[in-house]
């Protein structure tokens, strides 16, 4: 069973371009469009990890990591904040939140996948 990512952005040039590298790495991958979305998606179909804008509508990022990390049924699941939020009060925001990884846009193709298998090799 391949590995299951779930992308969570509302630019669709982002979400494309993520989604063709994933998929050509042989992750499956689901996406959301906003943070409701996100929430949604993550509770239904239990991706191994989530990439998750900060600036999304109806839920941030941020809010949305909250959220997961105060349900103990993913505890375990990966979470990367991919972002245009540069400023070093949002990245610790980002981490105190729950992110596990926080990287900003534009974004290194090739340092994207290193981070992702980096943190899908992590024990719980």
């Amino acid at each position: 069973m391949a590995t299951k990512i779930l992308i969570a952005d509302d630019e669709p040039n982002i979400v494309i371009s993520l989604e063709f590298l994933l998929k050509r790495e042989g992750y499956e991958v689901v996406v959301a469009h906003d943070g409701a979305q996100a929430l949604e998606r993550i509770r239904s179909e239990r991706p191994d990890m989530a990439i998750l804008d900060v600036m999304m509508p109806h839920r941030n990022g941020f809010e949305v990591c909250q959220d997961l990390r105060q349900d103990p049924e993913f505890k375990t699941l990966r979470i990367m904040m991919l972002t245009a939020k540069q400023d070093k009060e949002s990245e610790i925001k980002g981490l105190e939140s729950g992110a596990d990884d926080y990287l900003t846009k534009p974004f290194d193709s090739d340092k994207v996948l290193a981070r992702i298998k980096m943190l899908l090799r992590r024990k719980n």
